[in-house]
């Protein structure tokens, strides 16, 4: 009887025993199925599924005949799991240091960056499960991988930029870095219109993080980006490229700006600095990071110096607009002029004795140009030219533009006024200058130039035009009369002044020539020897089509006067740009005066 009592108890024991055992089981179960499910969920689709990024295409550059300047390539990335690349590895005894040593060879890395992304850590010290080993890779490359049939490499779809002329137009398309994003140019201008949206793709993996066959992807297509047409003419930028060239090597110069513009609408048809870099190689090697800086620079909006001469033409036009000149006036100059306590001349101190309005522009006669200056007077000089837009920005649209430099109204001094007046003690940039002269040739108006023409996409195949450069933002500096009456006096300075070797028979140019000091940015004052030449003009004269500037950065100090260098590189530009642009000769125009 008590032997029956102490085996029920026991039973009863060991029953409770396992309905305690059984109620945490279940209670476990219920842990891991209902409250932590969501989280083993996740570690689980982590371990089976990948998610990856697909880059969009980015859109194309053209210019304005349509003619590709920049476009999009499909290539492959090259990731890694390293867990399951290391397992590989050690289950089929490969060394990793033969497995770097074939992977850097393969995608042409360097052997020790291959070994550090395989050896790649958080922040924590903990190693990372998934790594880029390279992107852009090409197809054949690829290929090669894939015959090592190493478990844990994944590879997917990537795109490459591409420049199919490499140094063509260099510094207004500018370039991309390795993530797709333009740094420079118009790539970087236009960017976020370019680039398009990124999308993605969860693939499911196997064990070796190969993409599993006849599984259904979930993917959130990429959005293309759209194109951007530029203002850019082919044709005109390839024979301007080709002048700068040549002009650097004659006149063994530092560099050579160059712009060509339509200035009744403020398109740049043509912008061109030599030297110039590769677009598809601009790190260039054995150079430092601020001389690549200084390469990929353009010039032509961002390189400030003193005009000279050519700032005659600002001046004159100030003082028509002030009325306080007319052809009646005359102006005595001998050669020199005192200012203060500081004595001016003109280049060569050559005496021009009396001469009116129209010959102080044909001669560039300084003193004649200071007594200018004194008649306009300080604040009219100042209002006008920064209504013409010098010590600010154009707003181009393109990244990097300079301010220029312009004194303070109270602080310019009587010699100030002097300097100025002739292109001294102001600074400006190429683009700043010639957005100012486009309103000399287009009857008074000063407009914004620009590089982008219109920004489109296709839909079936169909072009839609998304946008047109409409930011002109167009005012009047001057009237029609001033402007007309200004050009014939630079027509005049083509065909008996400064610019005469500019000269064409047949064809009205008008052109103003400047040649200036170099400014030491650094410690002030000039540098010994060194110059910046210029020259701008406008074909026809009566009524421009283009205008176009030369700048000519530090030539040879033996012959350095815009006559001798920037002029030369203007009559190889007007004479191939009449046939360019279609702009016959005037059989009845007067032959050069002599």
């Amino acid at each position: 009887m008590k032997s029956k009592k102490i085996r029920r108890e026991r039973i009863f024991v060991l029953g409770l025993v396992f309905s305690l055992l059984f109620s945490v089981l279940v209670g476990r179960l219920i842990y891991l199925m209902v409250i932590k499910s969501s989280n083993y969920k996740t570690l689980a689709s982590q371990q089976w599924t990948k998610t990856l990024a697909i880059s969009p295409k980015r859109g194309a550059i053209l210019d304005r005949n349509g003619f590709e300047l920049a476009q999009s390539m499909n290539v492959y990335r090259v990731d890694a799991d390293l867990s399951v690349l290391k397992k590989y590895l050690v289950d089929k005894k490969i060394s990793e240091e033969l497995a770097v040593d074939k992977l850097s060879k393969m995608l042409n890395v360097d052997n020790k960056q291959v070994k550090k992304i395989l050896d790649s850590q958080d922040t924590k010290g903990k190693p990372l499960q998934f790594v880029s080993l390279k992107r852009k890779v090409q197809k054949g490359a690829v290929d090669s991988i894939k015959s090592l049939k190493y478990s844990g490499i994944i590879i997917s779809t990537d795109v490459m930029r591409v420049y199919p002329n490499d140094s063509f137009l260099s510094h207004v398309v500018g370039h991309t870095n390795s993530g797709e994003n333009g740094i420079n140019g118009v790539e970087l201008s236009y960017n976020n219109e370019l680039k398009g949206i990124p999308g993605l793709k969860v693939v499911q993996m196997d064990r070796s993080s190969n993409e599993l066959p006849y599984t259904e992807a979930v993917t959130v297509k990429p959005v293309e980006g759209k194109d951007v047409t530029l203002t850019i003419d082919e044709r005109i930028q390839e024979l301007v490229e080709r002048v700068a060239k040549e002009t650097v090597t004659e006149n063994r110069a530092k560099s050579v700006s160059i712009t060509v513009m339509n200035p009744n609408n403020g398109e740049v048809l043509a912008m061109a600095n030599a030297p110039s870099y590769n677009l598809n190689k601009p790190y260039e090697e054995g150079k430092t990071d601020e001389e690549i800086q200084e390469i990929w620079k353009n010039g032509v909006i961002s390189n400030v110096f003193e005009p000279g001469s050519i700032f005659k033409v600002i001046v004159a036009a100030a003082a028509l607009k002030n009325n306080v000149v007319s052809d009646k006036d005359r102006f005595v100059s001998n050669g020199s002029i005192k200012i203060g306590n500081k004595i001016l001349y003109n280049d060569n101190k050559e005496n021009n004795g009396i001469q009116t309005f129209s010959d102080i522009m044909k001669t560039s006669d300084n003193v004649a140009f200071i007594q200018l200056g004194q008649k306009i007077g300080k604040s009219n000089l100042y209002k006008f030219a920064k209504e013409s837009g010098f010590g600010q920005k154009t707003g181009i649209d393109l990244p990097g533009e300079s301010l220029g430099l312009m004194k303070l109204l109270n602080t310019i001094t009587p010699l100030d006024l002097a300097t100025m007046s002739y292109g001294q003690g102001v600074a400006v940039t190429q683009i700043q200058y010639i957005a100012a002269f486009n309103a000399v040739a287009n009857g008074g108006k000063w407009i914004r130039p620009h590089v982008m023409k219109e920004i489109s996409h296709l839909e079936e195949s169909k072009k839609v035009v998304d946008k047109q450069f409409n930011n002109i933002d167009e005012k009047t500096i001057m009237s029609k009369e001033d402007a007309a009456q200004l050009r014939t006096y630079l027509e005049r300075v083509v065909k008996e002044g400064t610019a005469v070797s500019t000269y064409m028979e047949g064809y009205h140019i008008a052109g103003k020539t400047g040649t200036a000091n170099k400014v030491n940015t650094i410690n002030g004052g000039y540098d010994s020897g060194k110059y910046v030449s210029s020259f701008v003009g406008m074909v026809p004269a009566d009524n421009p089509k283009v205008t176009l500037m030369v700048t000519v950065e530090e030539p040879d100090s033996s012959k350095y006067y815009a006559a001798q260098t920037a002029v030369p590189a203007a009559h190889k530009l007007f004479s191939e740009l009449f046939a360019i642009l279609n702009i016959p000769p005037d059989k009845t125009s007067d032959t050069k005066k002599n």
